[in-house]
């Protein structure tokens, strides 16, 4: 079983680098492969309100027998239930779908600009960070300006910050404010998702060069630069393969390789128009 590596939120709490996420998979499907993923090693497990499978990734939870201190669930705010008041009635129905006491890590799904709510529902996570229920909160899918907001008008800094990122959309100057304000960034689809990025020639040639699959060198690309990020997949063979990742290094060239396959395109919707 692997063991993956620990990351610091600016709580003090530690995180896995590399978790499990449950993106369209249906729910009555999603409790085979997060116990394969727990059985593989992975400890952090990500959902959300409108993947509709929070009950079925708390019943694989709750059957795994693992400590529930050795678990690092995420689960998140979908963006009809924005505002205070209905973000805490969203907040417990989350818990009481996955049958826990508290989440590690709670985030605003989107940014909803058009809403004009994030503001408000952030004042909502404080409280609920506050209570303990939530260890920890932050936010998904928010831009330079939208952090600039909360960091004026709220007290709270988000601990980490989950967007879309791969090397076609690196994210370099988002990552760098990340980094100056103690912001963990996490990469949804960080393969790509059906992007064509794992079948070009720069992947392809360093998966040769290491003896490793194209998947594991992007995912290893990803941990080179200090990201947390959360394949997913249903196949407990790539389950598998997407954590063994911990046993290779890449060099310094060819990290900047990938880097360089930056061409802008997102293969999600542009959190400003969301």
């Amino acid at each position: 079983m692997t063991q993956v590596p620990n990351v610091t939120l600016n709580t003090g709490a530690s995180m896995p680098q590399l978790g499990y996420g449950v993106f369209q998979v249906p729910a009555d499907d999603v409790i085979a492969p997060v116990r394969a993923a727990l059985d593989a090693g992975y400890r952090s497990i990500d959902t959300a309100k409108v993947y509709g499978n929070e009950e079925g990734v708390g019943k694989a939870v709750a059957e795994s027998g693992i400590s529930r201190d050795d678990l690092f669930i995420t689960t998140k705010l979908w963006n009809d239930d924005q505002g205070y008041d209905s973000t805490m009635k969203a907040f417990d129905a989350s818990l009481s779908r996955l049958g826990l006491d508290f989440v590690d890590l709670y985030l605003i799904h989107w940014p909803v600009p058009s809403q004009d709510k994030y503001v408000e529902t952030w004042k909502a996570f404080e409280e609920i960070h506050k209570s303990g229920r939530a260890k920890a909160i932050g936010v998904s899918n928010f831009q330079i300006s939208h952090l600039k907001r909360l960091f004026d008008e709220t007290d709270v800094v988000p601990a980490l910050n989950q967007i879309e990122l791969h090397p076609n959309l690196p994210q370099a100057e988002l990552r760098a404010f990340h980094a100056e304000h103690g912001i963990l960034t996490e990469a949804w689809s960080p393969l790509g998702r059906n992007n064509g990025l794992l079948d070009s020639a720069t992947v392809a040639n360093l998966a040769e060069k290491y003896g490793k699959t194209p998947a594991q060198i992007v995912l290893r690309w990803h941990i080179e630069l200090g990201n947390v990020t959360i394949p997913k997949s249903v196949t407990p063979s790539r389950i598998q393969e997407n954590i063994e990742v911990f046993d290779f290094e890449l060099a310094q060239d060819d990290i900047k390789a990938l880097t360089a396959l930056e061409n802008g395109v997102r293969v999600g919707p542009n959190p400003d128009d969301m």
